[in-house]
């Protein structure tokens, strides 16, 4: 796929990975739905840095009604969506013995439930269309699971199998992959010492780059080849 002027609907973009992922994709000649949740002045930043090809549209992937309305709103704004984005998520600590009904809703509602029924929705559009890309941002977690944060890695891991599901039941117009990603932004509250001890358990012995992530989706984007795969991303950790 050629992505000057096409269109891709990011979730999460206001900040972090989904902003850069959001700005890259821009910067290769896409329009650019910018979606957030709770960051409506980081989105706004997003769109001014991108734009007369980019809009913000608020939606709370927990609830299936604002899910069902982004879509509509994003295809009346731009007229079409060529590339998805799953990448808003919920990661906190959750031990076990303190998980909530909520912990467990929360993690699979907004990780799992909203890739799946903005998946839906919008691969109704691209097959209209006659091609599509779904990139779903997953974790290495959804292949071993991280201690302490059960619903997250659980959520992670269904991403994993819901990418290879959609790709099945999409094809053959739209192609659907997942990039299980590693240590590339450390949570804000981690420390120092939490990064470095993270690092060394990797096999490069260094963090991740948002650019290298940029440029997997990228890849992803503009290859017909590939679905139904998981793009591994996380500096060997899984050999360690």
């Amino acid at each position: 796929m050629d992505l000057k002027n096409k269109v891709a609907l990011v979730t999460g973009a206001g900040r972090r990975i989904g902003r850069a992922i959001a700005v890259d994709l821009a910067a290769h000649g896409a329009s650019i739905a910018v979606h957030y949740h709770t960051s409506h002045a980081e989105a706004d930043a997003v769109v001014g840095e991108i734009g007369a090809n980019s809009q913000a549209f608020q939606a709370n992937l927990e609830s299936m009604t604002e899910i069902e309305q982004l879509i509509p709103k994003v295809l009346d704004a731009f007229g079409r969506i060529d590339i998805l984005v799953n990448s808003a998520s919920i990661f906190a600590p959750t031990p076990i013995a303190e998980i909530t009904e909520h912990d467990w809703d929360a993690n699979l509602d907004t990780n799992l439930k909203a890739p799946f029924f903005l998946s839906k929705f919008t691969a109704i559009a691209m097959r209209r269309q006659g091609a599509g890309k779904i990139i779903n941002l997953g974790d290495w977690a959804g292949i071993r699971p991280y201690k302490d944060y059960l619903p997250y890695s659980v959520s992670k891991s269904g991403l994993i199998g819901l990418t290879k599901a959609l790709a099945k039941e999409l094809a053959p117009e739209v192609q659907v992959n997942c990039i299980a990603l590693g240590m590339v932004m450390p949570p804000d509250d981690y420390t120092k010492e939490e990064v470095e001890r993270l690092v060394s358990r990797t096999l490069t012995k260094k963090l991740g780059t948002l650019e290298e992530l940029a440029r997997a989706v990228i890849f992803l984007c503009e290859t017909d080849y590939a679905t139904g795969t998981v793009l591994t991303l996380e500096g060997g950790r899984l050999l360690v």
